[in-house]
């Protein structure tokens, strides 16, 4: 053990608030200074890098060091956004709303940060309680602010947290993007290099906002879809997955004018351990499989599931060939079901358009062109699809939905509910479901079907090792389809999108997209298949993610 990296460890103890994680530092300090090898590699893991702060903000596993979630780099985090936003206000005072949601310290980090934007002399306003990340959202427009806070990690594993940042202004409350982030990462190191944390002027005369910013969420997610007459006998599922979507959407269905669901109570309250699933992600297998159950019982007529905060949205209808006689609905089978949804309501406006991400379903490229709205493909992440031109929606495959753009710029799993419930409940009063929505899809718009192949890693490096033989020996085919066009996104032309994505165009309309995630240690590769029939499309899928398991076997 080097003693520089013990110095550092040291320094790090001396200014951490927080009991628990310096009791965890001080021990791993007396091991790894008594030569303990495994103490050694975990203190030059803590402390060798910091958590990077990004366009997602910050992210990671909870545990003392600059290369975790701590009270520590939170302090540092919210200073460094502070000077930022003072910066930017040219002699104002910025306003910045913070929020959270139930995990791990999520109330703790929420309190330090408002503090200390109240000692930086910004006006901060502290949610009333933990609560969906798009309450959030919505809460910086709605109160006009600069900025907003989210702390929350999403459907990270349990031990993860996270810090989420949006700009209001002319950003609209959407998350921020590049050069901002650049920017503020400058000002969070800025505040480390300056000292300890201990140093920075806190304040307690922060505000709490009241319930009605609340009450001014549920009545315009609400009025999204409000039930049409006939409701009363729609039987559905819903699951918090352990987080805090329950109370707000509870309320907004009752106002909204539907039936209540029946619940799985196991996950309907938030539980910082997701006692009952091993990630709580509803796209992970067996998320789900409570959920099902409960469907079962009371013959259900569809399911939905809201992640940890609630900005996504996994619909599930029931599926006789399953082996648990439910299927969970894809992002993009339910994207497109929401984008038609949007495009018939916005038909022929000037300038409307629809908006996914560039590894999400084409389809909806076909939709906005059968309605005659402008069409916008992005990046990956709803930084970047809140943004397009005109948007009355946009979603990306991962469950993220944007329905109700005039308040939330951010993709929302609670507002997205509403919508479904609506689409559910105008289909039943013809005696339709879900499930024949999405056939009458593909009468309407072509059939589209799309899949994943996703390989999740221990070492980083092989991501990178796997893209850079991607460059460097290019595939010829996929699954005995000619490949006609092959896009380094790493060298798109100016105004394009742009980043490390490799996109290749199949010689039978097939795409297949080859990333990194940006938020878990995994390569994705996403392939959308079109052809004449529905099952035609889900075969050609079929066959194309064989053919990537075997490109990716030889270039790994």
């Amino acid at each position: 053990m080097s003693e520089e990296r013990l110095a550092q460890a040291r320094a790090w103890l001396r200014q951490d608030p927080d009991p628990a994680t310096r009791d965890e530092l001080a021990g791993l300090i007396t091991r790894a200074a008594a030569a303990d090898e495994a103490a050694v590699a975990e203190l030059d893991d803590r402390f060798r890098t910091r958590l990077a702060f990004g366009t997602a903000g910050l992210r990671g596993e909870l545990g003392a060091g600059s290369n975790r979630m701590n009270r520590v780099l939170v302090a540092q985090a919210a200073a460094g956004f502070a000077a930022y936003l003072r910066e930017k206000a040219n002699g104002g005072t910025p306003t910045v709303v913070i929020g959270y949601d139930g995990r791990r310290n999520s109330r703790v980090f929420a309190t330090d940060s408002a503090e200390l934007f109240a000692g930086a002399g910004l006006r901060a306003i502290l949610l009333p309680r933990l609560l969906p990340t798009p309450v959030l959202a919505f809460a910086v427009r709605h109160l006009g602010a600069d900025a907003g806070v989210m702390v929350t990690a999403s459907h990270n594993p349990p031990n993860d947290n996270g810090y989420k940042v949006y700009l209001g202004g002319a950003d609209q409350g959407s998350q921020i993007v590049a050069p901002a982030d650049a920017e503020i990462a400058a000002h969070i190191q800025r505040v480390a290099d300056a000292g300890p944390v201990t140093a920075l002027p806190r304040a307690t005369d922060y505000e709490t906002a009241g319930e009605d910013v609340v009450e001014a969420y549920i009545a315009a997610t609400a009025a999204v879809a409000p039930a049409p007459a006939g409701t009363t006998g729609m039987r559905w599922v819903y699951t918090a997955m352990h987080g805090v979507g329950w109370e707000t959407l509870s309320r907004i269905v009752k106002d909204a004018g539907y039936p209540q669901p029946f619940v799985v109570d196991e996950q309907l309250t938030p539980d910082a351990t997701f006692r009952t699933v091993s990630f709580p992600n509803p796209e992970e297998p067996g998320a789900m499989d409570l959920a099902f159950a409960r469907a079962r019982r009371v013959k259900a007529d569809f399911i939905l599931a809201n992640d940890p905060d609630a900005d996504r949205l996994a619909v599930a209808v029931p599926d006789e060939e399953s082996p648990q006689g439910w299927r969970r609905l894809t992002g993009n089978e339910v994207g497109l079901l929401l984008g038609a949804r949007a495009g018939k309501a916005a038909a022929g406006t000037p300038g409307a358009s629809l908006a996914c991400s560039l590894v999400s379903s084409p389809g909806l490229g076909a939709v906005a062109a059968h309605h005659g709205l402008d069409f916008h493909e992005t990046l990956t992440g709803f930084k970047w699809i809140s943004r397009a031109p005109g948007i009355v929606f946009g979603f990306e495959e991962a469950l993220g939905y944007l329905v109700n753009p005039e308040t939330v710029r951010d993709k929302d799993g609670v507002s997205a509910a509403v919508a479904i419930l609506g689409l559910a409940a105008e289909a039943r009063d013809r005696g339709a479901t879900l499930t024949d929505l999405l056939d009458e899809l593909g009468e309407t718009y072509g059939h589209f079907a799309s899949g994943q192949v996703s390989v999740r890693v221990d070492d980083l490096s092989i991501i990178g090792d796997v893209m850079l033989a991607l460059r460097s020996l290019p595939p010829t085919q996929i699954a005995g389809r000619s490949i006609a066009s092959a896009e380094d996104l790493l060298q798109a032309p100016q105004g394009q999108p742009s980043g490390d994505v490799l996109r290749y165009r199949l010689t039978d309309g097939s795409r297949v997209i080859v990333r990194p995630s940006g938020t878990e240690p995994k390569l994705k590769v996403y392939i959308d298949a079109r052809a004449e029939s529905a099952q035609g499309a889900r075969d050609a899928v079929a066959e194309l993610e064989a053919g990537v398991r075997t490109l990716l076997d030889e270039r790994s």
